[in-house]
């Protein structure tokens, strides 16, 4: 079984490099490929209220945290984790911006995880015409304080929200969880992560699948035998990023997390920084709303 380094917050919270994304997973299914990546190593889960599978990860991680020993998805059996073992990201959603919306959706989310708290919660987008993401962001800064979250973030900020952010903000962000990959690296907004002492996380870590048909990214994975998903991501590693890949098989589960064994060299990370063509396989987060 593989396991994820860790990576140190600002807060000094410790999360795993690699997490397990669920985006677009039905709430049927994110019970069982949670049970899956469990046994294959992944002990961090992003969910959002959006993704309308929150339920069904708490049944999945609910079996690892008894007394009993639990079984993965090839039949071995791996030692129950306490619930301080298990690490759990979810989002309030573009409807519930707003002080008060936000206590009540993570209200929601807190039944559904079935959690006492939750380790991360993330605004999922900054929704900059609205204008009430400094509102939000007050909120999780209260459920911070009351400890029902061990860390409080952003997601899709680009630097002007973070600026904006920051001017009321009294605790900065630990985390920001934007699109990053080959084809679009934010340099820019890496930087400005760097100045603040922001994570940076990737969402859609592999393109939504688009960069492993590259020619570069072909070519490094034929040079060191391994497949164009793990190129990428341990470019994510060598970069410093966290990174939340999701998988809908129980191969690619456990091949996503064997990245930890070889290393690029900086012909290989010149190569794929050479690759950015500011091209985006989601929305642009000034144009969500």
């Amino acid at each position: 079984m593989r396991t994820s380094p860790k990576l140190s917050l600002n807060n000094g919270v410790l999360i795993d490099q690699l997490g397990f994304g669920l985006y677009k997973v039905p709430a049927r299914d994110a019970e069982g490929l949670v049970a899956v990546a469990l046994g294959a190593g992944y002990r961090r889960f992003d969910t959002a209220a959006m993704y309308g599978n929150e339920l069904g990860v708490a049944r999945g991680v609910g079996p690892q945290l008894s007394t009993q020993p639990c079984s993965g998805g090839s039949g071995e059996s791996f030692p129950a984790l306490s619930r301080e073992g298990v690490f759990i990201t979810t989002k309030v959603w573009n409807d519930h911006h707003g002080y008060d919306a936000t206590l009540r959706a993570f209200d929601t989310s807190m039944v559904n995880l079935g959690l006492d708290y939750v380790d991360m919660y993330l605004i999922h987008w900054p929704c900059p015409r609205k204008g009430l993401f400094p509102e939000t962001y007050r909120a999780l800064e209260t459920l911070y304080r009351e400890g029902r979250v061990r860390a409080i973030g952003v997601s899709n900020f680009q630097p002007a929200h973070l600026d904006r952010l920051l001017q009321t903000a009294e605790v900065v962000p630990a985390v920001n969880q934007v699109e990053l990959h080959p084809w679009l690296q934010q340099e820019e907004l890496r930087g400005k992560h760097r100045e603040l002492g922001i994570m940076t996380e990737a969402w859609s870590p592999l393109g939504r699948g688009q960069v492993l048909a590259d020619p570069v990214v072909q070519a490094c994975a034929a040079e060191h035998r391994r497949t164009p998903a793990q190129i990428i991501l341990r470019w994510h590693v060598q970069l410093g990023h966290a990174a939340v890949p999701k998988a809908s098989s129980e191969a690619r589960i456990r091949e996503n997390l064997d990245v930890f064994r070889f290393e690029l060299s900086e012909r290989d990370m010149a190569a794929l920084a050479g690759l950015e063509r500011g091209q985006r396989t989601g929305s642009h987060p000034d144009n969500v709303n």
